[in-house]
C-alpha cells in the first residue's frame, strides 16, 4: 500500500484493505499521475510473473515500452471513472480507472485501475454472434420458402381480380392465404391464423398448404378431412390453425364456405351493402373428437367485392387505445373504387397511420388482408 495512505489511514486499516484488495480475483493497481505503480494486488503480481513492479512505469509492467494510446488513467485523471478494454499477454480485460482524491484538498494523487479479464465472455459473445448470424441467415430462408408459397395471383380465368397484402410482424409469420384453381368452373380461397408467431407458425403454415386437399368441391369435407389429419401428426395442445375456406363457382355465381374457428368473418360488398360470412366451427386443434364443421352457400355477383382479413389489422390500437376495428374497414372498401391492390394499399396504410407507426416493421401482429373482384 502506497506510503502516504499509510500514513493517512494507519497501518492496521491500511493491511486490512490490502487483504480484502489481494482476495480479489480481478487485477488491481494504483498508479501515480506520472506513471508510476504505487500498488499491485497478489492476482496481478503472481499473473506478471512476482516481478519487480513497484516503481516501474505501468505499461513497463506489461512489457511495453512506451504508454498505451488509449490510457484512460493518464488521459482522464480527473474523470469519476472511465472504462476501456485493453489485450495484455493475448488475454482480454475490462479495465476501468477511477481516481484517488486527497479527502482534504479534493486534488488526484493517483489512479485506480481494476482489470477484469473478459476473454471468455468476449470468446461466448463471439460465438453467439456466429449463430445468431446463422440463425438470421436460416430464418432469412424459412422467410423467402414461407413467401415463395404465397399465392401469384395468377389463374386461368378472367372471372375474377385477386389482390392481397402479407406483413409478417416477425421474420416468419402465422397468418397464410392461397387462392388457386380447383377445375374449370371452381377457385379455392382460404385464410388462416395459426397459433403462435416464429418458427414453429410458420411450420404449421406451411403444414396446412400441403395438407389440404385443394381437390374436393366441399369447404366443410375439406376442413374435416384438415382436422383428421392434423390429429394423426399428433400436434401439441397449445397448437391449432384458425381458417376460413370457401369455393368460388364461377359458372353459377355462388360462394360455398365453410369456417374453422377464424374470428375474423370475410365480407362481402355488393354496391352499398355488406354481407358478413358467418359460419361457426372450431380451429382445426386436437381439442375435440369431431369438429361438426357446417357449410353455406351465398349467391355473388358481377362486381362484388369479397375482403378476408386476421384480426391483425383490426386489432391495431392508436395513442387513446381505440381499435382501428371493422368498422373503419367496412367505411374505407365502400368508398373505394379503385382496383383491388390500391385499396387494400390504402387500407393498410392508413390502419398503420391509425396506431401512429411508420411502418409494418413496428406492429406486433401479422397484417394479411386479400380482395377479390367477381367479373
Amino acid at each position: 500500500m502506497p506510503y502516504r495512505l499509510k500514513k493517512k489511514l494507519g497501518t492496521t486499516a491500511c493491511n486490512f484493505i490490502e487483504d480484502i484488495i489481494d482476495g480479489m480475483q480481478d487485477w488491481v493497481r494504483v498508479i501515480a499521475l506520472d506513471s508510476t505503480v504505487l500498488f499491485v494486488n497478489r492476482s496481478m503480481r503472481q499473473a506478471l510473473g512476482n516481478r519487480d513492479i513497484i516503481g516501474r512505469k505501468c505499461y513497463q509492467t506489461l512489457g511495453r515500452t512506451s504508454p498505451c494510446p488509449n490510457c484512460i488513467s493518464r488521459n482522464n485523471p480527473t474523470d469519476w471513472s472511465a472504462s476501456k478494454e485493453e489485450i495484455i499477454g493475448g488475454r482480454i480485460f475490462s479495465v476501468t480507472s477511477s481516481p484517488l482524491r486527497n479527502q482534504e484538498t479534493g486534488e488526484v494523487e493517483a489512479v485506480i485501475e481494476v482489470l477484469h479479464d473478459i476473454t471468455e465472455l468476449k470468446n461466448l459473445s463471439r460465438e453467439l454472434e456466429k449463430q445468431n448470424a446463422k440463425l438470421r441467415a436460416d430464418l432469412s430462408m424459412a422467410r423467402r420458402l414461407q413467401c415463395s408459397l404465397l399465392p401469384n395471383s395468377q389463374l386461368n380465368t378472367d372471372k375474377i381480380d385477386f389482390s392481397f397484402i402479407y406483413r409478417p410482424c416477425e421474420t416468419l409469420g402465422g397468418d397464410f392465404l392461397d387462392i388457386y384453381q380447383i377445375d374449370d368452373t371452381h377457385i379455392g380461397v382460404y385464410i388462416a391464423d395459426v397459433s403462435g408467431h416464429g418458427v414453429a407458425a410458420s411450420m404449421l403454415t406451411m403444414f396446412l398448404r400441403t395438407a389440404l386437399d385443394k381437390k374436393l368441391l366441399s369447404p366443410a369435407r375439406t376442413l374435416n378431412q384438415l382436422f383428421e389429419y392434423f390429429n394423426r401428426n399428433g400436434f401439441a395442445d397449445e397448437l391449432y390453425i384458425a381458417i376460413f375456406y370457401g369455393i368460388i363457382d364461377i359458372s353459377n355465381y355462388t360462394f360455398t364456405y365453410s369456417n374453422a374457428g377464424l374470428n375474423v368473418c370475410p365480407v362481402i360488398f355488393s354496391k352499398n351493402s355488406t354481407q358478413i360470412l358467418r359460419a361457426p366451427g372450431i380451429p382445426i386443434s386436437n381439442w375435440v373428437e369431431n369438429p361438426e364443421y357446417v357449410e353455406v352457400v351465398v349467391n355473388i355477383y358481377p362486381r362484388d367485392r369479397m375482403f378476408f382479413y386476421t384480426d391483425g389489422i383490426i386489432e391495431l390500437k392508436n395513442t387513446e387505445n381505440a381499435q382501428f376495428g371493422e368498422e373503419r374497414i367496412v367505411q374505407h372498401l365502400l368508398e373505394s373504387g379503385v382496383e383491388p391492390s390500391i385499396a387494400l394499399s390504402g387500407l393498410v396504410d392508413k390502419a398503420i397511420a391509425f396506431a401512429g407507426k411508420k411502418d409494418t416493421n413496428e406492429i406486433i401482429d401479422d397484417i394479411t388482408v386479400a380482395l377479390i373482384e367477381i367479373k
